[in-house]
């Protein structure tokens, strides 16, 4: 995968993609011909709906926050696949707190899954890919791993993290596996709240993004040559900017 590649054929896990952000990525891979895995951890009935929507795909349950279920979850994907050609990291969890109100049991509550959880299955999903020449790997990030937000600072730092581990990643299994971030600006998936209105309203493109425009995203760097990797897009139209 040294050049520009089609996704025709290839085999694509993305986590969390039952619901939301993961599934408008999901279904954008099967509409490229990927053949798409789906992991999930709770949402069965989401992931199963998911799946149907994307040719059958693959379906792989997985608690993220514990690291031998995801070496558990590549042990199945090599068994059932074969192999493994891309990965997204979409998977991530969200909280609100002052930082005064923030114990150590809602700090590993974020970081078990957003920054943990994204390096061990980078670990595991490069191994795999380098059996059978190479991939491309895409983290999601967040625009709050690039903007503080006061009542996040847990979420910012692990988010943070991904994209510092996203060009740490790039370096070491370079050249054959590309490793770069996405991160997404105000993506609402459902009701909205004043504060994320207000975002909105801050966004140059004066509107809110949508789930596809994510995917846009991750399917560049899963098409592009391994000349682009450990790089970040930011999609969130300029609201960094503000």
């Amino acid at each position: 995968m040294n050049r520009t590649c089609d996704l025709a054929g290839k085999v694509v896990l993305v986590t969390g993609a039952a619901k939301r952000m993961g599934r408008s990525i999901a279904q954008r891979l099967a509409q490229e011909g990927a053949r798409v895995l789906i992991h999930y951890h709770t949402s069965q009935k989401e992931a199963e709906q998911t799946a149907a929507e994307c040719n059958a795909a693959g379906l792989f349950r997985a608690d993220l926050a514990q690291v031998p279920q995801i070496v558990s979850m590549f042990q199945d994907i090599q068994a059932q696949c074969g192999r493994l050609d891309g990965l997204v990291n979409n998977a991530a969890r969200f909280t609100r707190f002052h930082p005064f109100e923030i114990t150590e049991a809602d700090w590993d509550f974020i970081h078990n899954v957003n920054l943990k959880a994204v390096f061990f299955c980078c670990q595991q999903g490069g191994k795999l890919m380098r059996k059978h020449g190479g991939g491309r790997i895409v983290n999601i990030s967040s625009l709050g791993g690039i903007r503080p937000w006061a009542e996040h600072a847990h979420y910012c730092a692990s988010k943070a993290g991904v994209i510092h581990l996203t060009k740490a990643l790039a370096k070491a299994l370079a050249p054959d596996i590309t490793v770069n971030s996405v991160a997404p600006g105000v993506f609402p998936f459902g009701n909205m709240d004043r504060r994320i209105e207000e975002m909105i309203t801050r966004t140059p493109a004066g509107r809110a993004g949508e789930g596809e425009e994510i995917a846009d995203a991750v399917v560049y760097f899963l098409k592009a040559t391994n000349f682009v990797t450990g790089q970040l897009l930011v999609v969130d139209g300029g609201l960094e900017l503000c």
